[in-house]
């Protein structure tokens, strides 16, 4: 199964889809994605997988390609939205190069080290490649560490111009326990970098559909390590947040989250700070870095099919994207599902050739964000 620009009719990334629960589930993707030789693949392994199992099917696989990915809270397949489902992407060695990092212990991330590392690889990729210009980074990361704010402001220290996109792995809607894969076992409490040159145009981007208010709240108490927040405007968080929704606390929901977010202003930029869920306390457990004195300002969304058909549409310029890499929040899913919008959001995302997954958390280049889609948007080369 391709999933090459019906446009161009260029294979420039090859993509594979199957069930996570078929017996051949590895020699459905290996089938689907041919012969050519790869620099890189990346599988997106729904949390239902037998993970033991799958990675033993598929090591080996792919030649001496590196193989890369991470569990997902749902995926981005043929179709659009999807569950239950691996999905591999293959960035053949004919247009792409890739150097990994593999951080294995999130509470300790080195970051002196990690950028040496990443200098090295970049000056790796340039030596071999020179006549390739376009540079990206994708990272995958613990999506249950709440490291990823630390790791992402650390690892942007060592990319210099070059963007980075990524997202947190996750499980479904349980939030129990997230993997990255990585030299053929899955990983808690890490993280992988791949720092990537190609001959392809590339544009990475962030864009979410949602519009701030004039309604503001204050941190008054909060622990930033555990990204709890116990008090707002100095009142019990999870009431005072359902005060100004006009709601009752009792009630607060995934679907409360999703449809009433907070946002911060960083510069003249906001930056979504998604809630996850109510403590069995009261207090509200936060998806990214929140800490006493934040202001956050309530947002509410636009329509959300209509801003993602016009976003997408954007990336295309003189030429359409081969395929776009894309990595979109859990909640944005959840929002989706309750407006029961998620054939039409599927649509528009089959139509844009969107393959990824549905993460815990995205982060591009120094910043971890929450209900946010940020991805790459891959071009064919100008000689092709």
């Amino acid at each position: 199964m391709d999933a090459s620009s019906p446009l161009t009719g260029a294979n420039i990334v090859r993509t594979a889809f199957a069930p996570c629960d078929a017996p051949d589930a590895a020699d459905q993707l290996v089938a689907a994605m041919g012969p050519e030789p790869f620099a890189l693949v990346i599988l997106f392994v729904s949390p239902r997988t037998n993970l033991e199992t799958f990675v033993a099917d598929i090591e080996d696989r792919f030649g001496a390609a590196e193989v890369v990915g991470c569990t997902t809270a749902g995926e981005l397949a043929a179709t659009g939205y999807t569950e239950g489902e691996i999905v591999a992407v293959g960035l053949p060695d004919s247009h792409f190069a890739a150097r990994t990092l593999f951080i294995d212990d999130l509470t300790r991330i080195q970051a002196e080290a990690r950028i040496t590392d990443m200098i090295h690889n970049r000056k790796a990729l340039a030596a071999s490649h020179p006549t390739w210009t376009s540079e990206f980074a994708f990272l995958m990361v613990d999506g249950l560490s709440t490291r990823e704010d630390a790791l992402a402001a650390d690892l942007s220290m060592g990319l210099g111009p070059v963007p980075l996109f990524g997202g947190s792995a996750g499980d479904g809607e349980d939030f129990g326990q997230t993997h990255v894969l990585y030299k053929s076992a899955f990983h808690s409490n890490a993280a992988v970098l791949v720092q990537l040159r190609s001959n392809c145009p590339v544009q990475v981007f962030k864009t979410d559909h949602l519009l701030p208010t004039e309604q503001r709240m204050v941190v008054t108490g909060a622990d930033p390590t555990t990204r709890r927040v116990y008090e707002i405007n100095a009142e019990p968080a999870a009431r005072e947040y359902a005060r100004i929704l006009g709601k009752d606390p009792e009630q607060l929901s995934t679907f409360t989250f999703a449809a009433h977010p907070v946002v911060v202003r960083i510069g003249e930029q906001t930056h979504v700070r998604a809630i996850q869920r109510v403590a069995q306390n009261g207090d509200l457990q936060f998806f990214s870095a929140i800490d006493e004195g934040v202001v956050l300002t309530l947002a509410e969304p636009e329509d959300m099919v209509a801003h993602l058909d016009r976003e997408l549409s954007a990336l295309t310029n003189d030429q359409r994207p081969a395929m776009i890499l894309g990595c979109d929040c859990v909640l944005r899913r959840v929002e989706a599902t309750q407006k029961q919008i998620t054939g039409d959001i599927s649509r528009v995302l089959a139509k844009h050739n969107v393959v990824g997954f549905s993460t815990y958390g995205e982060q591009v280049n120094s910043m971890h964000v929450n209900q946010t889609f940020t991805g790459v948007a891959i071009y064919p080369p100008e000689a092709d």
